[in-house]
């Protein structure tokens, strides 16, 4: 009998495996196609792909908040900024409307600075949370602060 530890905080899982875990899982298992080709018994092909579409969904907005969280809270910048690259290569865009128009459809007001000049009144003066935008939706609405008329 080996010791793996497989439950986490020490506490092992004692099988007859004589062979550490690989973390491959064999085809046919976890809800993949078995390598025949053959379906599950009462489940049907498409019904499976679409769960399984469904799931990748699902887990790639998971994973997409995960980083959100992570990247509110890095205490480097430079890791902060390799985060929003990584989510920008899937098609999850930072949103700084600074110098745009506010628009209470996509941003949230967050603060007012007075201002003089009638040409700045309504736009963003400064992004005090960045929002995000995964392709065409909304994932987040930047926080920002508004140019106000005196």
């Amino acid at each position: 009998m080996s010791g793996w530890f497989r439950k986490g905080r020490g506490t092992a899982d004692t099988t007859d495996d004589p062979e550490p875990p690989t973390g491959q899982i064999p085809v046919g298992s976890q809800g993949t196609a078995p390598a025949d080709g053959a379906s599950k018994p009462g489940v049907e092909p498409v019904v499976a792909a679409t769960i399984g579409h469904d799931q990748a969904l699902a887990d790639r907005h998971a994973l997409i908040q995960l980083c959100l969280y992570a990247m509110d809270r890095a205490r480097s910048g430079g890791v902060a900024e390799r985060i929003e690259q990584g989510l920008a290569g899937i098609g999850v865009h930072a949103l700084r409307p600074d110098g745009q128009r506010f628009d209470p459809a996509l941003h949230e007001a967050g603060g007012a600075v007075p201002t003089e000049d009638a040409g700045l009144e309504g736009t963003v003066a400064e992004t005090e949370v960045v929002g995000f935008l995964d392709h065409d939706r909304l994932l987040r609405a930047p926080v920002v602060t508004v140019y106000t008329r005196r």
